[in-house]
């Protein structure tokens, strides 16, 4: 593996070496305009201005780009004086992530190129309670078939242009180094390295983080807002917190568990152990049919947060959410109305939190914290 003058690591060949080799700080700097350009495409002197580096860096780096088939050229554009300008843009194809969320009793994975456009996806019926083995396999069948025949798994030589695979499911997990820990309600995970496992399964690098987090990725990659809370509420209750554009996830990656603060001293039993949490009593509320009570306490946990981190933006999803989104918007508005915080639905519906996971490969190549 070498180095280029600018800083960027040169892969030995192929479009997916490279682009696991093109986190450089510049390169993805570089990535991140042409990818915002979209099919109108940038010039380089453009892409000088807006990264701050000098022209003769960025020709080097376009150079490298066009060489391992990243950027094309795009047509040139008027200039206000000499020649008319060469614009670039992004080859999307040229570059694939594989989300997979997996939910306590479904698995939905997507297929996406390096805009985030979803180009293949997957869902199947998934026990989370059935065994590693059962899991593992599940993922590499649902891997197997949103990728077909566009770009290879496991296979040295057409697995150019897969950047990996991201996982997203319910926590605590140990994002850092990809093992879970006792996911509420399956305590039989703990210690499961699942990162390591689907990795020497597939043959592609893994990333493993919960279902919140990914989602919440999704969502600050698009530009929803530098600062948020998205509350995820489904078979499960979770929130994924973005501040200053990064997924805050903690000291030890186990930021986010809003479903099991307790609300309710002598409430019912949470299967976390705890009495009267949050998810547990909205859960029941679903389970009965009260719709309008699940969103009233979703409301007192959300108005609780939004007090501890003075955030005014309140993001709602999961499937229990896009089940009845009015309600859910209205219960949860009530409660936090006094702090001028807006309230709305995530984009993304049920196939969300997929998305998000393959932001986990996506995101870093273009400069995006993760």
């Amino acid at each position: 593996m070498g180095v280029d003058a600018d800083g960027g690591a040169r892969g030995a060949s192929g479009a997916g070496v490279n682009l696991l080799a093109l986190r450089s700080h510049n390169a993805a700097l570089v990535l991140d305009l042409l990818r915002a350009a979209g099919a109108d495409g940038i010039s380089r002197l453009e892409l000088a201005e807006g990264t701050g580096l000098t022209p003769q860096a960025v020709s080097k780096i376009t150079a490298r780009l066009r060489g391992d088939g990243l950027a094309a050229e795009a047509g040139r554009r008027a200039s206000t004086g000499g020649k008319p300008r060469t614009v670039l843009r992004l080859v999307p194809g040229a570059g694939h992530a594989v989300g997979v969320h997996l939910d306590r009793d479904e698995l939905r994975a997507v297929l996406v190129d390096l805009t985030g456009r979803v180009v293949g996806e997957s869902s199947s019926a998934l026990d989370l309670g059935a065994g590693a083995d059962a899991v593992v396999a599940g993922v590499g069948r649902a891997v197997g078939e949103v990728v077909g025949g566009r770009v290879g798994v496991g296979d040295r030589e057409s697995v150019g242009s897969l950047l990996g695979v991201g996982v997203a499911l319910p926590g605590p997990l140990d994002h850092s180094r990809g093992v879970l820990h006792r996911v509420t309600g399956f305590p039989e995970w703990d210690g499961f390295p699942l990162r390591d496992a689907l990795a020497e399964r597939l043959g592609v690098p893994v990333v493993v983080d919960k279902d919140t987090n990914a989602a919440a990725l999704r969502l600050a990659v698009g530009g929803t807002a530098r600062s948020f809370a998205y509350l995820h509420l489904g078979t499960g209750l979770g929130a994924g917190l973005v501040i200053g554009g990064v997924v805050h996830r903690g000291a030890r990656t186990g930021a986010g568990e809003f479903g099991h603060q307790v609300i309710q001293l002598d409430g019912p039993r949470c299967s976390c152990g705890n009495r009267g949490c949050i998810e547990v009593l909205c859960l029941a509320a679903v389970g009965r049919g009260d719709v309008g009570e699940a969103a009233r306490v979703l409301g007192v946990g959300a108005a609780n947060l939004v007090s501890l981190l003075d955030i005014d933006v309140v993001l709602l999803g999961g499937r229990t959410v896009s089940g009845a989104p009015e309600v859910f918007l209205r219960g949860v508005g009530a409660a936090v109305c006094g702090a001028g915080t807006d309230v709305r639905v995530a984009s993304g519906g049920v196939w969300g939190v997929a998305e998000g996971a393959a932001q986990l490969l996506l995101a870093p190549v273009f400069g995006r914290g993760v």
